[in-house]
């Protein structure tokens, strides 16, 4: 006997068996035992336990570093609208990000402010004030006053003000702004593209509890050539770490914690690379700016970095 076989019957069937299939497989991976989450690990910096990974704040504040592309900024602006700044802070907190760090521009405080009022956040602020740092350190104890009463948990020196001081010598400016904030009881510490903001710190002895340096390879297309490496960073060619081997031995001699950041160069680097060149030569922290839906991944490949990176030159600081 000859079954007769329409188009419409033979779609209809072969969906049926295809759905029928979809739910076989479901049924079975249902049933499978899942691998479980690589948990984030944290550490210390000062009585703070931070996660290895911290949330960066130049894509929350729209400053993407995009090299000649100007029209990312534009882009990040229109993306990254208070709302969902405001979901991407409950999004790195549900990953296991229970750190941010950035500057202090107002508006995007006053989006940190409300995030902690309206949903009960509680991701840390690590922030550097932007006030000048003058010898009567007026106006940057106001700034850092302002970050206390806001509950900001860490502050540091902004290392744009820190490689320009140390650049003239003005050492004892970047230990009076260090100490300034331990008056406050929060720990208090040092940024820098420049490696020589580190290492005056450490021959000087100012007492910061921690270091945020930009640490990144240069093998990636748009690297700079080592005679276009003239300052401690460039946007153009990209880069943020003019010399990352020195950077890695002075590190190995520093007891204190180290954040790195700018590990991707500003988006040149895969993470899978930069976490793991980070944890790899001795960043305690890697300090990324993230969009929301890249944070769940990144916090993956870091935690899987930090778990394949025991052994190593620089201990880890816990």
């Amino acid at each position: 006997m000859r079954t007769d076989m329409t188009r419409r019957s033979f779609v209809k069937g072969t969906l049926l068996s295809s759905a029928g299939l979809a739910l076989t497989l479901n049924s079975r991976a249902a049933d499978e035992p899942k691998a479980a989450a690589v948990p984030l690990p944290k550490s210390k910096i000062g009585k703070l336990e931070v996660s290895r990974l911290i949330l960066g704040g130049n894509l929350l504040t729209h400053y993407t570093h995009s090299r000649d592309l100007k029209y990312v900024y534009n882009l990040a602006a229109h993306y990254n609208t208070d709302a969902k700044i405001m979901e991407t802070l409950a999004t790195a907190e549900a990953a296991g990000v229970n750190t941010l760090c950035m500057h202090n521009p107002e508006h995007p405080m006053s989006l940190l402010r409300r995030y902690r009022k309206e949903r009960g956040g509680k991701i840390q602020w690590i922030i550097c004030p932007t006030a000048p740092v003058e010898p009567d350190m007026a106006k940057y104890r106001q700034h850092v006053e302002e970050l206390i009463k806001d509950g900001c948990e860490a502050i540091y020196l902004w290392g744009v003000h820190a490689d320009s001081l140390v650049a003239q010598g003005k050492i004892d400016l970047v230990a009076k702004a260090v100490a300034l904030v331990k008056e406050y009881g929060v720990p208090s510490g040092v940024g820098g593209h420049a490696l020589d903001v580190v290492k005056a710190c450490e021959e000087h002895g100012v007492n910061a509890d921690f270091y945020i340096k930009t640490f990144h390879c240069h093998n990636y297309p748009t690297a700079p050539k080592p005679e276009q490496i003239k300052e401690p960073y460039n946007e153009f060619p990209g880069y943020w770490c003019a010399n990352p081997d020195a950077t890695a031995e002075v590190m190995k001699t520093v007891k204190k914690p180290w954040i790195a950041f700018k590990t991707m160069a500003a988006g040149a680097i895969q993470p899978q690379i930069a976490f793991r060149y980070s944890f790899l030569h001795g960043a305690d922290f890697v300090l990324a700016g993230m969009f929301d839906y890249e944070i769940a991944e990144d916090a993956k490949i870091a935690a899987e970095a930090i778990t394949r990176t025991q052994e190593r030159s620089r201990p880890w600081l816990v």
